[in-house]
């Protein structure tokens, strides 16, 4: 039996089907991979966050991404606005093309679909997200191989405290191993995501790194908002004895305005006097506390949604909030474009491979929000084109009007021609009046020439309104076939005479045995019809 190719990620790592039926970088508590946290941001000054970003830039980037989890955790805008663009990817639609129109290559789609159906998947893909903030993360995907196929079971988000990147380039990366070893991240195993704010190394491309210094000066503004508080938002206590007071009158006093600010009650002799002093500009002083606040915050919403207007209550400003909006949803379509290209390489490429063996294509995944199908454009295309002779299948409609296609057991909906309500009978048929009056030899006589010419002029007059062209249309419809076979006798007498004017001899013979009786019928409805709608017309004038 021959053995299978050796299959490679795109690291140059080979596959080993062994090590992708366990986990490998699970945490354990008390070895390299703990998943305790210390928390640098305690006392956090610009000297220190210098140094943490520094470690980071070398390759050591575990306060970094410590901080990281401390500024999501005690900055609420922060945390809001990520949360907004993470979540606002992680529930779009997701679609599945296959790599080409044959069977097997369907089949291989179909599968990939059906396991995109998972529920789990949208926390998945918000935890794989992570990335838009650290710039990078790491997922294990936990494979299945019951009944000897490979399916995705779960996938893991991991603590990217755990990696590391290669010393050589800082960007290759490696995984630690139980002994705290570097090594290689094992092939097919992990979804190494980067979701880079600005172009350069995954450790400076997060948006982790402006938001540090925004939080920094924020903490800053909300430690001295609230010393100012604490010290000026409640009124100054002054406390006065008498003359005669002893040195523990002074001290029972003195406890008294000292402790009447948290208790709120003090007991004191008769003697003694306490006296509340309110300032009058304490709200005032504090605006600015507030407006550098929400300055801060908004340079967050910039940095992580390319605008305010969706985040941030203001009135007036530049730009529309219509133009904010899809500033929003411009860098919703990147970051959803950018995660489809990362779930193709490292997780439905490995999927494909495991399952059905190296192809020459591959199916495509995207993900993206849909296109709203302007409906009314759509049918009003179709009744101006598909009389002409376009050729459309109903596959694709139903697919664009997004109607699921009926069965042959299923009850069709249908819609029945009905007369407006406000149609009246009459409308459009005064000027028909003059032509049923040339017509003056009955029906049933009419030769071929002279029913063709009443035809005609019945037929001009109809097409003058909108109601005029229901009985042109009837006339087309009904008398067309008739027509058409008395040219055809008129066709064949041409044919077979010699001149013109053995044309004419056989027409004129011919016409007292041309059968129009037919037509003659039709154009006695059509004119009954005529008739009807005039007398109605000049009964209502």
């Amino acid at each position: 039996m021959a053995n299978k190719p050796v299959i490679y990620d795109r690291f140059g790592n080979p596959m080993r089907r062994g090590e992708l039926k366990k986990e490998v970088a699970a945490p354990t508590l008390g070895g390299v991979r703990s998943p305790i946290t210390s928390y640098p941001g305690e006392g956090l000054n610009p000297v220190r966050l210098a140094e943490i970003l520094r470690a980071a830039d070398r390759g050591d980037p575990v306060r970094y991404l410590e901080l990281a989890e401390t500024i999501e955790e005690r900055n609420p805008h922060y945390l809001g606005v990520l949360g907004t663009r993470r979540r606002s990817v992680s529930q779009l639609d997701i679609t599945v093309e296959p790599a080409t129109d044959s069977a097997e290559d369907e089949r291989i789609a179909e599968s990939i679909r059906k396991w995109l159906t998972r529920k789990e998947l949208a926390l998945e893909l918000f935890d794989i997200l992570d990335a838009i903030g650290k710039g990078y993360s790491f997922t294990e995907v936990i494979w299945e191989t019951s009944m000897s196929q490979w399916r995705p079971a779960r996938l893991e988000w991991r603590d990217p405290r755990w990696f590391r990147f290669d010393r050589s380039d800082l960007a290759t990366p490696m995984m630690l191993d139980e002994n705290g070893q570097e090594l290689p991240l094992p092939a097919f195993k992990f979804i190494f995501a980067q979701m880079k704010a600005k172009s350069g190394l995954a450790l400076r491309s997060g948006l982790a790194r402006v938001a540090m210094f925004n939080w920094m000066f924020k903490a800053y503004t909300e430690r001295d908002w609230a010393i100012f508080t604490q010290t000026y938002g409640q009124p100054l206590r002054v406390g006065k004895w008498g003359a005669g007071a002893s040195e523990a009158d002074k001290d029972t006093l003195f406890r008294a305005v000292s402790e009447i600010a948290g208790d709120c009650a003090a007991i004191i002799p008769d003697s003694m006097m306490i006296e509340f002093i309110e300032s009058s500009n304490v709200g005032a002083s504090t605006d600015h506390y507030e407006r550098r606040a929400d300055w801060l915050d908004k340079q967050i919403s910039k940095a992580v949604l390319g605008q305010t207007a969706t985040t941030d209550a203001e009135t007036g400003g530049l730009g529309s909030g219509k133009e904010h909006r899809e500033v929003q949803e411009d860098i919703e379509k990147a970051d959803a474009c950018a995660l489809s290209a990362i779930i193709n390489r490292d997780l439905v490429r490995p999927f494909v491979d495991l399952e059905y063996g190296p192809q020459q294509d591959y199916p495509v995944l995207s993900i993206a929000r849909p296109e709203p199908e302007d409906i009314q454009a759509l049918t009003s295309a179709l009744v101006k084109v598909v009389p002409l002779g376009l050729r459309v299948g109903t596959k694709g409609l139903y697919k664009r009007l997004n109607i699921e296609e009926p069965d042959e057991k299923e009850e069709i909906l249908t819609v029945s021609p009905e007369k407006p309500a406000d149609a009246n009978p009459g409308d459009g048929f005064k000027r028909r009046r003059p032509i049923l009056k040339r017509v003056e030899k009955p029906l049933d006589d009419l030769s071929g020439n002279e029913a063709l010419q009443a035809s005609t002029a019945l037929r001009g007059a109809l097409r003058r309104t909108s109601l005029d062209d229901e009985l042109a249309d009837l006339l087309d419809e009904d008398a067309a076939p008739i027509m058409q076979a008395m040219v055809e006798q008129l066709e064949l007498m041409m044919s077979q005479a010699g001149s013109l004017a053995e044309v004419r001899e056989m027409w004129l013979a011919a016409y007292p045995e041309l059968d129009a009786s037919a037509f003659g019928e039709v154009l006695a409805d059509a004119m009954i019809a005529a008739e009807a709608g005039g007398r109605a017309q000049v009964g209502d004038g």
